[in-house]
Formats: structure tokens, sequence, C-alpha cells
């Protein structure tokens, strides 16, 4: 006689996410952002000591220098970061940090196609690291509704124009009914 074909659901394991407290399938959306250079940087750190490596090894007295360069670059992709909590935004430069808390913050500024800057309530603009126009909508989460996400605001702008437009229709439709059912009738 064969076992029991039932199925039984699988054992948690490091590889599974946790359960949600609510019951909600998969899991929660973290609340903060960290923004940061991609790790596949480090094959291009990579090619790079090889490169000054070659030169360096042919002719060590004058070009050992060039080896500092990699180096620099290594510790440039893993530094480099701008984290977005509820509580504060923190900016992590290759030579110093900034936390700022969300009260003397006024609002985001995105010149000529670089990075953000965050203006302050004095008037002061300080640079975020790595953040660009198109990760608003992963700030805006992460901010707690502090930064506005212009993305949901222009497709909720769309949707209440699309409703309008469907409502227009439907009174301009009545109107042409009743006109064309008074036509007939005389």
């Amino acid at each position: 006689m064969s076992s029991s074909q039932q199925s039984e659901p699988p054992r948690p394991s490091s590889h599974t996410a946790p359960e949600s407290p609510n019951g909600a399938e998969g899991a929660q959306p973290s609340r903060t952002q960290v923004i940061r250079v991609p790790r596949l940087a480090l094959l291009g750190v990579g090619l790079l000591l090889f490169g000054t490596g070659l030169t360096a090894a042919s002719w060590p007295a004058a070009m050992g220098w060039l080896l500092i360069l990699p180096i620099v670059a290594g510790i440039w992709v893993f530094r480099v970061r701008t984290v977005i909590s509820p509580e504060a935004i923190t900016a992590r430069r290759f030579v110093g940090s900034d936390v700022i808390a969300w009260e003397s913050v006024a609002g985001l500024h995105f010149p000529d196609r670089r990075w953000a800057r965050v203006v302050l309530t004095d008037k002061s603009e300080k640079s975020l690291p790595l953040v660009r126009f198109d990760l608003l909508p992963q700030l805006a989460v992460a901010s707690g509704g502090r930064i506005t996400d212009p993305y949901a605001a222009a497709a909720a702008a769309a949707e209440a124009e699309a409703e309008a437009e469907a409502r227009d229709l439907e009174d301009g439709d009545d109107g042409e009914n009743g006109d064309e059912q008074a036509a007939k009738e005389q």
C-alpha cells in the first residue's frame, strides 16, 4: 500500500521569507532605503587593479603609485551611499558623512541631471550621493510621506481626468439620446 499523497506545507528555512504579522502574503517592504553603488562595480575595480598592476610591475620605481587608484576606487564603492529612513537622511561620502533630521529638510533639488541635493530650512543645500530622480518612488515610501512621489501624483491626476471625461461622455450621451427620442416622436 502506498503512503499518503497529501501535501505538507514546506518547512521554513533561511531561504523563505518570514511570515508577516498581519497575515498578508510575502515579506513586508522595508521602510529604510539604502542607495549605494552596485557591487558589480568591484569588477571594474579588479580590472583597474589588473591594468595598473601590470604597469607598476613593468616599471615599479616610476609607476608604483598607480596601485593607489584601484584602492581609492574600491573604498569609494564600499563607502559612498545614501540611507533614507523615517527618522533621518544619512549621506555617506568618500570622506565624511552627514545625518540630516527630517525637521530640517525643506525639500529636494535636482540640479542639471546630477545627484539630488537636499534643501535645508536655513536655505543651505547638501548633496545626496547616488540619489537620482528615478528613485523618488522608493524614497517616498522610505521617508514615510515626507517626500512626495511625482509619478503617483501624475497617475492619480490622469485617473481623475479619465473619470471626469467618462462622466462627461455619459452625460453627453444622455442628452443626445433624449434629443433623438424627441425627434422620433415628432
